[in-house]
C-alpha cells in the first residue's frame, strides 16, 4: 500500500505517490491560471482547484493499481479564501493569496489595533494578502457574498469538503489567516471581536496529521481509489515542505528553492518579538506537534525565468538540437565564460521584496555592467544575487532564531550544482541537497502515514524517507572573492529606497 501527498499551489496542483520508504511511485501535475480585472484583484473559480485535484488523483490511481493508495493528505498555499455555503460549495470565486485589494483593511488594523499586537498574537506582519483582511473587504464591498458564505475556507479545507468530509483546517494553514492565536492554537477572540467577524464563519482548527475520515464508496470510485481510503489533515505548503526535508528539530533550517526562495527555521517557541517584526519574519505553527516555523522568503526563480524568456533564444535552440536540458547548456557556458565572480549586482525584487524589507514598491536592480559582460555572466549574476539575498535573510534568521551551520535544500531552482555552491559560498553555510525534490508532497504523505500508523512519529518518518544526495561546503577562497560583491549588494536596496516611489 502507498501514501499520497498533494500540493495545491497558486499556479498548479501536484500529486506524488510514495511508498513508506519515501520512494516516488508516480507523480502528476496540472497547471491552471488565475483571472481578474487587473491588479490588485486576483481570483480563480474555486472549481478549478477541485477539478485539478480530482484529475491528479485519478491519473495517479491508475498508475499505482498494484500498490494502491491507503491514505492521503493535502498541503496547500495559504491566504487564499473561498466563501462556501453549508454544503461546502463555493458561492463566489476564490480570492487568491496574491490579491492585494484589502489594503485599506490592513491599514485599519494598523490604526485601530496596532501591527505589533497583531504580530504578538498571529506571528504575521500586517499585509493585505492575509485572509481576514479579504473577508473584511467582502463584508464591506460585496455584502451579499459575505452573507451567503456559511464559512470562509482555505484551499485545503475546501478540497476536504469536496471529498465529502468535514472541512477542518490545520494549525499551520489557520496561521496564514491573521486571525489565529499561535500560542493558544485557536482563533483569536480578541482579533475576531475587534473586527466583528464571528468565529462560526471559520473552520474548526485541528492538529496537522489529524484523522479526518474515510472516502465514501461514490467519491472513492470517482477518483479510482478504494472505498475507505483514509484522509488525514495536511498543512501549509512551507511547513509541509520542511517536514518532507527533515526540518523537524529546534535549529533545523530548510531552503525551498522555487519561484520564491523560502527558508524555514524550526524552533520550540514562536519568534514573534519586536526584533523579528523589524525583519517582517513570519513565525507560526509547524506541522510538527509542538514546533514553530519562522519564514524568510523572497522572489527568486521568476528572475531567471524572465531572463531566459527574453535573452536565451540561441541557447534554447542549441538545447533543442542537442536534446539537452536548457539549464545544463547555460551552466556549461557559465563555467566557460564566467567562472570567476561576475562583479555584477542583480537584486531579485522583480515583484517587490519580501523579508527583510517587506516593500511592495521595491524593484529589480542591475549594476556593474561593462562591455565584456556576456549573457552567461548575467545568468550567473542572477544566481549570485539570489545567494546574496539568501545571505541577507540567513543573517536575519540567525539574529532572531538561532545561529546555524547547515541547511537542507530542495526545489526546482536548486538542481544546478553551481547555483547551490554559490549559496554555500556566499552564505557560509554547509548545504545538503536532498534526493527528493518534492518535499511538500512528501511532507503531506508523511502526515497521512502517521495518521494510519505507518510511522510512529515524525522522527521515525524522516529517518525512513529523507535522504541527502550531495553536500556543498563553503569554499573559503571563493567566499573571500565574493566579499566585496556581497557588501555592494547589501548597500543597493537601502540606497535606492528613498527614490522607489518617485
Amino acid at each position: 500500500m502507498s501514501l499520497l501527498g498533494i500540493d495545491i499551489g497558486s499556479g498548479s496542483c501536484k500529486g506524488v505517490v510514495f511508498d513508506t520508504a519515501g520512494e516516488q511511485l508516480a507523480s502528476e501535475t496540472i497547471a491552471y491560471s488565475t483571472n481578474g480585472n487587473g491588479s490588485p484583484f486576483v481570483e480563480i473559480n474555486a472549481s478549478v482547484f477541485k477539478d485539478a485535484v480530482f484529475s491528479v488523483i485519478r491519473k495517479l490511481s491508475s498508475q499505482v493499481k498494484y500498490d494502491p493508495v491507503e491514505a492521503l493528505a493535502i498541503s496547500s498555499h495559504g491566504e487564499t479564501i473561498i466563501p462556501v455555503n453549508s454544503a461546502g460549495n463555493s458561492v463566489s470565486s476564490a480570492i487568491m493569496n496574491s490579491d492585494n485589494r484589502a489594503v485599506d483593511e490592513a491599514s485599519w488594523w494598523e490604526e485601530n489595533f496596532g501591527a505589533q499586537r497583531i504580530y504578538e498574537i498571529t506571528g504575521l506582519p500586517l499585509h493585505a494578502m492575509f485572509s481576514l483582511n479579504k473577508i473584511m473587504w467582502l463584508r464591506k464591498h460585496q455584502p451579499n457574498i459575505y452573507k451567503k458564505a456559511n464559512k470562509f475556507l482555505s484551499v485545503g479545507d475546501y478540497i476536504l469538503a469536496q471529498l465529502g468530509l468535514t472541512p477542518y483546517t490545520d494549525y499551520s494553514l489557520a496561521s496564514r489567516t491573521m486571525a489565529f492565536d499561535i500560542a493558544k492554537c485557536d482563533w483569536s477572540d480578541e482579533i475576531l471581536n475587534h473586527c466583528g467577524v464571528p468565529r462560526e464563519k471559520l473552520p474548526i482548527p485541528l492538529e496537522p496529521g489529524a484523522y479526518v475520515g474515510k472516502l465514501s464508496r461514490s467519491i472513492a470510485a470517482n477518483l479510482g481509489l478504494n472505498e475507505g481510503t483514509v484522509v488525514a489533515l495536511g498543512g501549509h505548503d512551507q511547513p509541509c515542505g520542511a517536514l518532507g526535508a527533515g526540518a523537524i528539530n529546534n535549529g533545523d533550517v530548510y531552503d525551498s528553492a522555487g519561484t520564491y526562495e523560502c527558508m524555514v527555521a524550526v524552533s520550540a517557541q514562536p519568534m514573534n518579538s519586536c526584533s523579528a517584526l523589524k525583519y517582517s519574519l513570519n513565525s507560526y505553527r509547524h506541522v510538527v506537534p509542538g514546533k514553530f516555523v519562522t519564514l524568510a522568503f523572497f522572489p527568486a526563480a521568476l528572475v531567471s525565468s524572465w531572463f531566459i524568456d527574453q535573452f536565451c533564444y540561441e541557447d534554447k535552440f542549441v538545447a533543442l538540437q542537442n536534446k539537452r536540458n536548457l539549464h545544463e547548456v547555460l551552466a556549461t557556458n557559465v563555467l566557460h565564460y564566467a567562472a570567476e565572480p561576475t562583479g555584477l549586482c542583480i537584486t531579485p525584487h522583480f515583484t517587490g521584496s519580501c523579508t527583510p524589507y517587506w516593500d511592495v514598491n521595491a524593484r529589480g536592480v542591475m549594476t556593474g555592467f561593462t562591455p565584456s559582460i556576456t549573457r552567461y555572466h548575467i545568468y550567473k549574476a542572477i544566481f549570485e544575487g539570489i545567494a546574496c539575498e539568501l545571505r541577507v535573510n540567513t543573517d536575519a534568521l540567525e539574529e532572531i532564531v538561532t545561529p546555524f551551520k547547515n541547511m537542507n535544500i530542495s526545489g526546482g531552482n536548486s538542481r544546478l550544482p553551481f547555483t547551490v555552491q554559490l549559496r554555500a559560498d556566499i552564505t557560509g553555510k554547509t548545504i545538503h541537497a536532498l534526493e527528493n525534490d518534492e518535499s511538500v508532497c512528501l511532507g503531506a504523505a508523511i502526515l497521512a502515514g502517521i495518521a494510519i500508523g505507518k510511522y510512529k512519529d515524525v522522527k521515525d518518518a524522516v529517518n525512513k524517507t529523507v535522504r541527502v544526495t550531495k553536500t556543498y561546503s563553503p569554499n573559503i577562497k571563493t567566499q573571500k572573492q565574493y566579499q566585496k560583491q556581497l557588501e555592494q549588494y547589501k548597500l543597493l536596496y537601502p540606497s535606492l529606497a528613498p527614490f522607489r516611489e518617485i
